[in-house]
């Protein structure tokens, strides 16, 4: 029976901005919103993004539909919805309708980093406190953070299943509720049908994105993985162009998958490098070497095999890195750090945003063609690069990062497709005026510095550039003349300046920025540089000296033998040693656990007794029964009966190592049989 609530509706509706295209969004307060369908005791229905067929569009996805297409709010269709849970720690959306994979792929990405969804989604909505039926996300958009305001009705069909995005737990909503205000944001759902996983990753993080054609790949290829596994990276990737077709091997043609995961295992005939990947389908899976089925994982040791093999048709598996560039045709990793793929680490960046247009008439000049060409006619940016440091070697290059990014044309995203961009980079002599733009005459004498192969008709095109000190003017441009389009044009280095000639745009912002990640990254790429793998001295020295601000004046020690016991869990080869992506891992569990101790540790002792212990379990998901729970309080605490950090942790990897090894070996979720050497390992988390 469906559920009925008063309704407050929000009436503005969007208007025509003053360049005649339709503005992104209607201005909406999402507090002002919620404070007045609180206080009416009603639930907000948003007038400007109605439950009706014009939101989900005009097109050919309205014959996908089921023919009794309902809207309803999660809480009339699951009796305990939940808006987000930290404690589902899978993947867990799936593909609804919509053929936007490139879009899911990247939220995927997205989900593998805690801090940066919640700048996308606020994780603190509920449909209990203070529920208004109104929601709200932010996306980066063009130099800033928007927020975009939806109700919560969602399309469902008559069984009351979502028929868009939905979550593997059916009482979770927020990815639904992400992918109908994105939606929003590009005008309807039919404008998410097609798109680049490139495109989405900008739009949720404000990051640079580069793209790999695998074809191509550079031989550092495991290199670049290695390092973007290191630091704040989103990665996703591509299969070779077609109809979205399953193929023999189990891959879909033309459609987006994320990488969620590499790692170097070594078999009995040397190592073998592997990748994650899962399919925004949550089903479908590669079926060659090192699938679920295949017999490569024979060739492993018995622990790693079982830490690795997981055999649910998720969606989510492994595969040869050589299989990988062989299938997939682009890898596109988007940093959020500038000097992600530099070795310079812990300084600072300066970033520059400018704004442009191309214009039919004026500024529209097209590609370079021919010597008297129109090319001239393009907004030109002048750039001035320097070093940040005095007295450096000469011979050393600037590293800088030039991003071009296009506007939509119209207020849907797919009614006007992209157009091909690129852009030109040209050195000039100190003599040069600033102030006027370069003639026709100077692009016939100087060669490009730098030049699009190909024009891409993506919405960023971004390239990473090794200059000397000096001046230099980069032209953006369309594949012809006399397209047009708005353009945002990003250029971040160590130290530079960078304005228009001839200025008639406007500058959003030129700052200088610290690196998002700098400290964790900074932190990172040198313990990758200084142990490329973590022996258990190593990883001793490493863990006495991190900042475990939180826990008081009391600084955990953590002896060597519990470093042992953390590395034996970690090392599934058997080496000794843990990589420096491993050791990335461990320390995002760290921070977790130092969280949920600390908020438990509610006297600021430095140890759990027993109830704490237990609803510290239950915080991070682990729910044991009070008997067992208290045996781990006598098997991992002190004698009298108190937790210290330090065995907390070892006593929650254990837990969650267990946890996924009953996962990874259970046929049905209730049990599991092992053979000798499984059991074997499981003794080791005992």
């Amino acid at each position: 029976m469906a559920m009925w609530f008063p309704v407050c509706r929000n009436w503005k509706l969007r208007r025509e901005d003053s360049m005649g295209h339709f503005s992104q969004l209607p201005r909406q307060d999402y507090e002002a919103l919620k404070e007045r369908c609180l206080s009416d005791g009603s639930l907000f229905e948003d007038k400007s993004f109605p439950a009706s067929l014009r939101s989900i569009g005009s097109g050919p996805l309205l014959r996908k539909l089921p023919s009794r297409l309902q809207w309803k709010r999660p809480p009339e269709l699951h009796s305990n919805p939940l808006f987000y849970s930290a404690k589902a720690k899978r993947l867990d959306l799936c593909q609804g309708l919509v053929g936007d994979c490139w879009f899911l792929a990247a939220l995927q990405a997205l989900s593998l980093h805690q801090d940066i969804l919640s700048r996308v989604v606020p994780l603190n909505q509920s449909f209990t406190e203070q529920y208004a039926g109104i929601f709200q996300f932010w996306f980066w958009h063009f130099g800033k953070w928007v927020p975009v305001v939806v109700d919560d009705r969602l399309p469902v069909n008559e069984a009351g299943q979502l028929v868009f995005v939905s979550s593997t737990y059916k009482n979770l909503f927020w990815g639904a509720l992400l992918e109908k205000a994105y939606a929003k944001l590009s005008g309807s759902y039919e404008d998410l049908q097609r798109g680049q996983v490139s495109e989405a990753l900008v739009d949720f993080t404000g990051g640079v994105t580069m793209t790999i054609n695998l074809a191509e790949a550079p031989d550092n290829l495991w290199d670049v993985l290695t390092r973007a596994a290191c630091s704040r990276t989103l990665i996703g990737c591509q299969t070779h162009c077609g109809k979205q077709r399953v193929l023999q091997n189990g891959l879909v043609d033309g459609h987006a998958y994320t990488l969620t995961g590499i790692w170097k295992v070594t078999t009995r005939h040397g190592p073998e490098y592997l990748v994650k990947l899962r399919n925004p389908w949550g089903k479908i899976e590669w079926r060659g070497d090192w699938s679920d089925s295949s017999s490569m994982w024979d060739l492993l040791s018995p622990k790693e095999k079982i830490m690795l093999l997981r055999k649910d048709d998720d969606g989510e598996f492994w595969m040869s890195l050589r299989d990988f560039k062989a299938h997939f045709m682009l890898l596109v990793i988007c940093k959020l750090s500038p000097g992600l793929l530099t070795q310079e680490v812990g300084q600072k960046w300066s970033y520059t945003l400018l704004e442009g247009r191309w214009k039919n008439g004026s500024t529209a000049g097209g590609r370079m063609k021919s010597p008297r060409d129109t090319f001239w006619k393009n907004p030109q940016f002048l750039l001035s690069v320097w070093r940040p440091q005095e007295g450096r070697r000469s011979q050393m290059l600037c590293s800088v990062l030039v991003s071009l990014l296009q506007k939509p044309r119209h207020r849907h995203r797919n009614r006007k497709p992209h157009l091909a961009i690129g852009f030109y980079l040209f050195r000039v002599n100190q003599s040069f005026d600033a102030q006027k733009k370069l003639p026709s005459e100077f692009f016939w004498k100087n060669a490009s510095l730098s030049l699009p192969v190909t024009f891409l008709t993506e919405k960023e095109v971004s390239q990473e550039l090794w200059l000397e000190p000096g001046m230099y003017v980069i032209v953006p441009c369309t594949s012809e003349a006399r397209q047009e389009s708005e353009f945002v044009l990003r250029v971040f280095s160590r130290k530079h300046i960078f304005h228009e000639i001839g200025s008639n745009s406007s500058v959003i912002f030129s700052k200088e920025i610290v690196d998002q990640s700098e400290g964790k990254d900074e932190f990172f790429t040198k313990l990758f540089e200084k142990y490329p793998e973590i022996n258990a001295i190593q990883l001793q020295n490493i863990l006495n000296h991190m900042p475990w601000s939180g826990l008081g004046s009391k600084q955990p020690f953590f002896s060597l033998e519990a470093c042992q016991g953390i590395l034996a869990l970690l090392d599934l080869n058997a080496s000794g040693t843990v990589s420096i992506q491993e050791f990335r891992d461990l320390w995002k569990q760290l921070m977790f656990y130092k969280e949920v101790f600390h908020k438990q540790d509610t006297n600021r002792s430095g140890s759990l007794n027993w109830a704490q212990l237990r609803a510290a379990m239950r915080e991070a998901g682990i729910v044991l029964s009070d008997d067992v729970c208290q045996l781990m309080l006598i098997r991992y605490g002190r004698p009298d009966l108190q937790m210290d950090f330090v065995n907390f942790v070892h006593l929650m990897l254990r837990v969650e190592n267990m946890e996924d090894v009953f996962q990874n070996l259970t046929q049905d979720g209730k049990g599991i049989y092992l053979q000798k050497p499984e059991w074997l390992m499981m003794a080791l988390y005992c």
